[in-house]
């Protein structure tokens, strides 16, 4: 299986597969690459094969979501034999109390231990993830019961497996076409090739800016940073993630700003365009383009917008050191149903 076909087995607000190509033409292959946002992982997993950089360094705010990257990385037969449940709503009002209260014990030691994971907390965080509607999964604040997604792709993490009914040849485009194989084995082989691909990385759990420190980007002549922090809390849907904080994207435009005429470090800050556009210099260069879709409010970007216009508020910028050519930079894509990882 190809590394380039590797995405997240679970759904994720705001991920950027759809364009990782323009990060990394970007920021070209440097020696380390970090991503103190991990989310569903879209860039990094979509970095080309041939790129020869070797450190690379994941972080997120959110205990479960590091936890089911350091499970997956370490016990992928364990995650996808735990996985592997059909939908149920008991067992989807079950696991969810199950995990936080029990699973957030389990995992507690996260922050102060880089190599503790827990393999059936990582199950069942993304079986769950797959079938909740809406925000609040291992929020923690309740209510704890709600349906499962009951649309074409509520088929718990199973919706990620190739079409196996009378069309079965070919597989949906969350994985790639691993033969005549069951589906239970396309699972296991699906965890054990994202263990492969990620295991060199370091996924870290804290605080975003521990990994942006001057030591900790000390490695290498050339140094990818991807930010992508949560959008401003009230130009979106509020408490969309575990951990959400509102206001954290001014915090990291400001750091990209003060490090981003740094020669060794290639920047590339995502956003909203309303967000940053008053701020960034010209000496960051910005690409917009249109997302297929987005969540947000009817104040976010105008009297009478809301998610269809932030869908075309979406943006990257590029700090001086970035490889790219010209000025303004815009790119649009087709519409497509959204899906997981993305």
């Amino acid at each position: 299986m190809g590394r380039e076909n590797l995405k997240a087995p679970f759904p994720w607000f705001g991920g950027k597969s759809r364009v990782a190509a323009e990060v990394w033409s970007a920021i070209g292959d440097p020696d380390n690459y970090v991503e103190p946002f991990a989310g569903s992982l879209a860039v990094l997993l979509l970095r080309p094969a041939w790129h020869r950089g070797s450190v690379e360094t994941a972080n997120d705010a959110d205990s479960y979501l590091c936890n089911f990257w350091r499970a997956v990385t370490a016990d992928p037969e364990r995650v996808a034999e735990l996985c592997d449940s059909p939908v149920n709503e008991t067992d989807l009002f079950a696991r969810h109390l199950w995990l936080v209260n029990e699973g957030k014990k389990r995992i507690e030691q996260m922050e102060s231990d880089p190599d503790f994971y827990d393999a059936k907390v990582a199950a069942w965080w993304a079986w769950g993830l797959n079938q909740w509607i809406g925000s609040g999964w291992c929020a923690g604040n309740g209510p704890h019961r709600q349906l499962p997604h009951l649309g074409n792709a509520g088929q718990g993490v199973n919706r990620k497996r190739p079409h196996l009914g009378n069309a079965g040849q070919g597989v949906n485009r969350q994985l790639p076409h691993l033969g005549n194989r069951g589906a239970e084995d396309v699972l296991q082989d699906y965890f054990a090739a994202l263990a492969a691909r990620l295991r060199r990385v370091r996924v870290c759990c804290g605080d975003w800016s521990r990994v942006i420190t001057d030591g900790a980007l000390a490695c290498g002549a050339s140094v990818g940073v991807f930010l992508d922090p949560p959008y401003q809390g009230d130009v979106r849907t509020r408490d969309l993630y575990r951990v959400d904080d509102h206001h954290i994207s001014d915090a990291v435009r400001e750091w990209a700003l003060a490090n981003g005429d740094n020669p060794r470090y290639r920047i590339v800050l995502a956003g909203y365009w309303s967000e940053h556009c008053e701020h960034m210099p010209a000496s960051w260069r910005c690409a917009r383009y249109s997302a297929n879709k987005a969540y947000g409010t009817a104040s976010a970007v105008g009297s009478g917008a809301g998610n269809d216009a932030n869908r075309h508020n979406e943006a990257l910028w590029y700090s001086p050191g970035c490889e790219i050519d010209g000025g303004q930079q815009t790119m649009t894509f087709l519409e497509e149903p959204e899906q997981g990882g993305q």
